[in-house]
């Protein structure tokens, strides 16, 4: 689906993804002009599933906050991690992804070279001061050729990126508000986390940060979910 220019999520025509590994891309501010619309798409997807807090399979709450929307929503519980097509507070399938959200991951995955890239699941995660990620894999989705894609609005954060093994070197590196990373290929399962969030303050998100994080969870790479 062919996009209007105020509707795209990019820069100047000029723009062009950094190289951050192999099969990973960093598009830097390219969702920032369109920030507003993020948000109010994310509000639209909280209205009917509201944050929650999980716990890991060992019985510990993560310390973001988590919604999600389309086919499918990420759960965790003392069975361990899994996609479910019903939400676990509710009983009711996952709020559908705002088509505009959809176009959008679809066009990031596009530019960094990604481009049957069709997301039927968003995790939104939100992060305060002092809330993480500790260094994970994305491997429950049933067909790792697709890419993942992630947005971040608000407050900046340390992004942590390793290699395909928990113990290789990991990188730093600054995500800004409206930073866009892609990433698959040879490097779809490399291991990645958020450092502790500072305290600060952002114009649009005030003390938060917060992710979305699409993927095909259950859908063949290259074919519609």
């Amino acid at each position: 689906m062919a996009l209007a220019d105020s509707d795209r999520l990019f820069g100047p025509a000029d723009d062009v993804p950094i190289a951050l590994d192999a099969g990973a891309w960093l598009l830097p501010g390219w969702a920032a002009g369109q920030a507003q619309r993020w948000v109010g798409c994310v509000q639209e997807v909280l209205a009917q599933a509201p944050w929650r807090t999980m716990r890991t399979p060992g019985g510990l709450p993560m310390s973001v906050a988590m919604s999600h929307c389309g086919r499918w929503g990420w759960v965790s519980d003392a069975s361990g991690y899994a996609y479910s097509a019903t939400d676990p507070h509710s009983g009711r399938p996952w709020p559908a992804m705002p088509e505009w959200l959809w176009e959008q991951a679809r066009a990031a995955a596009t530019v960094a070279g990604y481009p049957h890239f069709a997301p039927d699941s968003c995790l939104i995660n939100r992060y305060v001061a002092g809330a993480k990620m500790s260094l994970h894999r994305d491997a429950d989705e049933s067909d790792t050729r697709a890419p993942i894609v992630s947005i971040s609005l608000g407050l900046a954060a340390t992004f942590l990126w390793g290699g395909l093994e928990r113990s290789d070197r990991v990188r730093r590196m600054q995500l800004e508000h409206g930073d866009v990373l892609v990433w698959g290929g040879a490097t779809r399962l490399a291991y990645h986390g958020i450092s502790p969030l500072k305290d600060a303050v952002h114009p649009l998100l005030g003390s938060e940060r917060w992710n979305l994080t699409f993927r095909m969870a259950k859908a063949p790479y290259g074919c519609s979910p």
